[in-house]
């Protein structure tokens, strides 16, 4: 049996004129990821992200437990995050008023609690192709697009890496429910859902081979697990 290791990026830069770069806390979060594994003796065959920053700079982190392959580091785009601006954007122009916010309301949104509240409703809408975007909209994906995306993502590396590769993924937490929605099998309104519980820098692991997919281990943090570390435990 092979295996897809997925690491979720370590903490963002929310609020801050770029999100898409880890914070100084989400950098020592997955230095202590690739530390607890280098006492395990944790290997991998390859290495994969998807082309965010902060999706690249997580790998880069962890190339050292890379077997020495050449190369050691691939992109895949099928690994990005959906875009949420679009998503808010369209709801807030569509849906404030429907939903209880202020309809003047608009991105960027600084309110931690607020901007979750709005992208839940927002998803909540793009899950059901409820969500219609307009000539200048731009960079929008829909659903179905995003879903078809990482899937066919998931079954390229499956199809490439067989006899007992160990492959490692550096993506986000939108990408890791739709991967253990391929292995489980659960409905789309699940999806997002189990989106919102991914911690940043947890390991989620499939098992895969004659024609089987598995789940084995889902938003494990074992390297964060000791009362001095409870602080690095983050969400976004």
């Amino acid at each position: 049996m092979s295996e897809l290791v997925f690491v979720r990026h370590g903490q963002a830069s929310f609020g801050a004129e770029s999100y898409d770069k880890l914070s100084a806390s989400g950098v020592h979060q997955v230095k202590m990821l690739a530390e607890h594994w280098q006492e395990l003796g944790e290997q991998f065959d390859f290495a994969y992200s998807g082309t965010l920053r902060r999706q690249l700079e997580t790998a880069q982190e962890l190339l050292g437990l890379v077997k020495n392959t050449s190369p050691k580091h691939q992109t895949h785009e099928g690994f990005n995050e959906y875009n949420g601006d679009p998503l808010i954007g369209i709801y807030l122009r569509d849906f404030a008023r429907e939903g209880g916010f202020d309809p003047e309301l608009r991105l960027p949104i600084r309110d931690e609690r607020l901007f979750q509240k709005v992208f839940e409703a927002a998803t909540a809408k793009w899950i059901r192709d409820e969500l219609q975007p307009h000539t200048g909209d731009q960079h929008f994906e829909s659903w179905r697009q995003f879903q078809q995306r990482v899937h066919s993502a998931i079954d390229e590396l499956m199809a490439r890496h067989s006899g007992g590769s160990r492959i490692l993924i550096s993506t986000s937490g939108g990408v890791i429910a739709l991967a253990l929605q391929r292995a489980l099998r659960f409905p789309d309104t699940e999806v997002i859902a189990t989106n919102w519980m991914v911690h940043n820098s947890s390991v989620t692991r499939l098992r895969y081979g004659n024609g089987k997919i598995s789940l084995t281990m889902f938003n494990s943090l074992a390297h964060l697990e000791r009362p001095e570390r409870k602080h690095m435990v983050t969400f976004r």
